[in-house]
């Protein structure tokens, strides 16, 4: 049995945060994981900033509610998913990520969550557990699933590394000097050819 793990940021859809920076105009918003591999390190700054800023959940809503899937990505996702079975695993967080699902047909998501106080201020987050996606992957071996996985980000390496496949799509390019491992894809037609591959060597 086979699972495709997608990140959803940067693969799907396009990176909620720096949305809220253009609305915003807050350029410090802008950071990723591209950038600071960190992850806790970030949202820390990223909380930092909302406070210092005054931002809150709704402002991160009336983004949200104005994305749209990244071009081709639902076409892909309809034709990954007549081949595996598909679960995103990604960084951002439910209270963010819902109406994205609805646009997307609803797939599996895994995902953290957020503390909201009663004013609409982001308090805090809280990871399912550390390094949730490879964990995932490394939980889905011991169901004695092969996965093939996909990312763009520093925080989806160690999923690409756990996964039987691991395949980069539009990584910056200081992840591909750092990562030479991955093959690179730009396209949604290039993705699909790599996990058709995948699928070919994998299934011998």
């Amino acid at each position: 049995m086979f699972l495709a793990c997608l990140d959803l940021e940067g693969v799907l859809v396009p990176e909620i945060w720096i949305g809220v920076a253009e609305r915003t105009g807050i350029n410090a918003l802008r950071a990723t994981t591209r950038e600071i591999p960190d992850y806790d390190v970030l949202m820390r700054q990223r909380l930092r900033i909302l406070d210092e800023h005054g931002i809150g959940i709704s402002e991160f809503q009336d983004v949200i509610g104005e994305m749209r899937p990244l071009e081709g990505a639902v076409e892909f996702l309809a034709w990954l998913k007549d081949r595996f079975q598909v679960i995103i695993l990604s960084d951002t967080f439910y209270e963010f990520a819902a109406p994205l699902m609805r646009q997307l047909g609803q797939p599996t998501l895994f995902c953290h969550k957020l503390s909201i106080d009663g004013s609409g201020r982001i308090a805090d987050y809280h990871l399912r557990q550390p390094d949730q996606k490879r964990e995932a992957v490394k939980a889905f071996h011991q169901l004695n699933f092969k996965v093939v996985a996909a990312g763009d980000s520093y925080n989806d390496t160690t999923m690409l590394a756990e996964a039987d496949r691991g395949i980069l799509f539009r990584p910056p390019q200081n992840v591909i000097d750092e990562f030479p491992q991955f093959p690179v894809t730009r396209e949604y037609d290039e993705l699909r050819a790599a996990f058709t591959q995948a699928l070919a060597v994998l299934g011998e």
